[in-house]
């Protein structure tokens, strides 16, 4: 099904993750995103992260309804945001996505953010009310899974102690020079597969000495080095391109394997181009389109 990695990310008997997936943040412009889905499907990827508010859902869905493949064949995941939360929001949100994404259920669909604001009183119960609707979904056969997106582990502890259906994934930013090690190690210790978003951290990254001398001592380029350490800590990366060439590369990492003293240098980077968002102290500023 798969056609570039060796082994995916077992969530449950009939629902297998690929070691790698397609992120489509930034892409929404709707002529160009399909042409990119188009392009990533042709590539082998299988796996598209998508949210409400990427508005992006629109060409995703028409990209793959074009494509000829059957709905076994790839897998969608979709987010619902900060204001869609909530008893009837979330059901709402929902179906909006899979109208725009042409589809009748999604594999995974995540809260996007923990808290609606940073002063939010009340965010563990709109987390809550939020999960439990999901949940009614999973049992009506609208998703397959659940999960979490910019969750630590004090608001997985709030999830964890009230829900019946566990959580399978989380989704963090992570990438050399920001690795999170509580988190990872919350999230591996209660079995959720940690998804890594901006994985190739930004141009800081990508110029760092030491990642340079990585990847001369490899042979790979910078992004194969990011994306290899990930997956060697069993990390999914969900990675970016538009490049039929860079997705091609960011593929192409299961002929190496990094060593176990270049993996943990690489974990104890100093900090390095943190995006600069927490989900207890800064709330993106955007909000989601419902006529989208």
């Amino acid at each position: 099904m798969y056609l570039f990695h060796e082994a995916g990310y077992p969530l449950s008997p009939d629902l297998v993750l690929p070691c790698i997936g397609f992120g489509t943040y930034k892409t929404n412009d709707n002529a160009s995103c399909e042409a990119v889905i188009r392009r990533a499907l042709d590539v082998g990827y299988r796996y598209f992260d998508t949210a409400s508010i990427y508005e992006t859902e629109r060409p995703i869905g028409e990209a793959l309804k074009k494509s000829g493949l059957s709905r076994e064949e790839y897998m969608i995941a979709s987010k619902v945001w900060i204001d869609e939360m909530g008893r009837g929001n979330t059901r709402a949100a929902l179906e909006r996505s899979l109208s725009r994404l042409q589809t009748d259920y999604l594999d995974l669909y995540l809260i996007h953010w923990p808290r609606r604001s940073a002063l939010d009183p009340d965010w563990k119960q709109v987390q809550i009310e939020t999960w439990q609707e999901m949940e009614d979904m999973v049992r009506e056969g609208k998703i397959r899974a659940l999960g979490l997106s910019n969750f630590l582990p004090h608001h997985l502890d709030n999830i964890l102690e009230h829900s019946t259906i566990k959580p399978v994934v989380d989704q963090l930013e992570l990438h050399p020079g920001y690795s999170q090690e509580a988190a990872v190690s919350y999230c591996q210790q209660n079995g959720i597969l940690l998804q890594a978003w901006s994985p190739l951290g930004r141009s800081d990254l990508m110029n760092h000495p030491f990642m340079l001398s990585l990847a001369e001592k490899y042979g790979r380029s910078v992004s194969q080095i990011c994306i290899r350490f990930l997956v060697q800590r069993n990390i999914m990366p969900l990675v970016k391109a538009t490049s039929l060439a860079h997705m091609q590369e960011n593929v192409n990492i299961f002929d190496f394997a990094l060593s176990r003293e270049d993996m943990q240098m690489l974990s104890c980077m100093p900090q390095t181009t943190w995006r600069g968002e927490h989900p207890d102290f800064a709330i993106p500023n955007k909000a989601s389109n419902f006529n989208q």
